[in-house]
């Protein structure tokens, strides 16, 4: 019984005529444009090992690839024989992705620079002429703008370079930015007043600001971690979205603390901090918490602001 991966009589004429090496250089010599047979030198082709079918396709095509010089410099000649009775409408495509995996191959073989590799198509098939496209632009919904994307060099979004008073433009992904531009350069108690501006901004959620906290305490650094956290807290705008947020401090509080190397802050500094977390609505029981003071010096900041001096 004959297996899906086994050679089928395409296949195998297909292959046996094509690995021999004139034979091939005169198929080129044929059908390759003019403009790129120009640039080829065939008297340096060579018949390469493997193919990029995938195993359950190969029982309808099969490939061959070459190597050469094509402007003195190596590239690569894949030809691939359709051999189904219906041709494969993103046949351009197809071509492209192999043209793709040749060029990956030749980087994992230790070069730096990618190949040139030229996509060739045998068809015998029932249908006549070919059916279908082989510009794979024409296979995209916009073929306008893919030629406008593909032929261009890809949008890079470069965050150290760009200023960070343009980063703090940015409405929603700014806060991201900042952090992912500094969080290896900086002590991060250098951009509390920035994190602060944008967390009062409001558009951070919940579940966001947990996902930052967490990153900071395990990536950032800060020879005050306790009053950096502290400080990004009381900027935290108390609204009802934010009691998930406030739940999820009271029980990983203490833990970034520890990750942070956090003992004891100062004394005047914890006062100030607390007293910024009470003016922004903070529970008491969470200021208690995360700055470590007493009720008793939580009541007097709060007498404080009521009865100021």
């Amino acid at each position: 019984m004959t297996t899906q991966s086994s050679p089928t009589p395409h296949d195998a004429i297909f292959k046996q005529l094509l690995a021999h090496t004139d034979t091939a250089r005169d198929f080129i010599d044929i059908h390759l444009p003019a403009d790129l047979r120009a640039q080829c030198d065939l008297n340096t082709l060579q018949l390469e090992s493997g193919n990029f079918i995938e195993e359950d396709l190969r029982a309808y095509y099969s490939d061959v690839l070459y190597s050469l010089k094509i402007n003195n410099k190596t590239g690569y000649i894949h030809v691939l024989i359709e051999h189904q009775s219906s041709p494969d409408k993103q046949m351009a495509f197809r071509l492209m992705r192999y043209a793709v995996a040749a060029m990956q191959r030749h980087l994992e073989a230790g070069n730096t620079h990618l190949p040139l590799v030229v996509p060739i198509l045998f068809y015998q098939g029932k249908t006549s002429p070919y059916p279908f496209t082989m510009n794979w632009y024409s296979l995209f919904d916009s073929p306008e703008w893919a030629k406008i994307i593909y032929n261009r060099p890809f949008p890079l979004v470069d965050i150290t370079v760009i200023p960070d008073d343009a980063i703090m433009q940015h409405r929603r992904i700014a806060i991201l930015e900042l952090l992912q531009k500094h969080i290896r350069q900086r002590d991060l108690m250098l951009l509390l007043e920035q994190l602060g501006a944008l967390l009062n901004t409001g558009y951070t959620t919940a579940e966001q600001l947990k996902v930052l906290f967490s990153y900071m305490g395990q990536r950032g650094y800060t020879a005050n971690p306790k009053a950096f956290f502290n400080g990004l807290v009381s900027h935290i705008p108390q609204e009802e979205s934010m009691e998930t947020l406030n739940e999820w401090l009271e029980k990983n509080g203490k833990e970034l603390f520890i990750e942070w190397g956090i003992e004891k802050g100062e004394a005047k500094a914890r006062l100030k901090i607390a007293n910024r977390m009470l003016e922004n609505g903070m529970e008491q029981s969470l200021v208690i918490q995360l700055t470590e003071l007493t009720e008793s010096e939580i009541k007097q900041l709060q007498d404080a602001a009521i009865n100021p001096a």
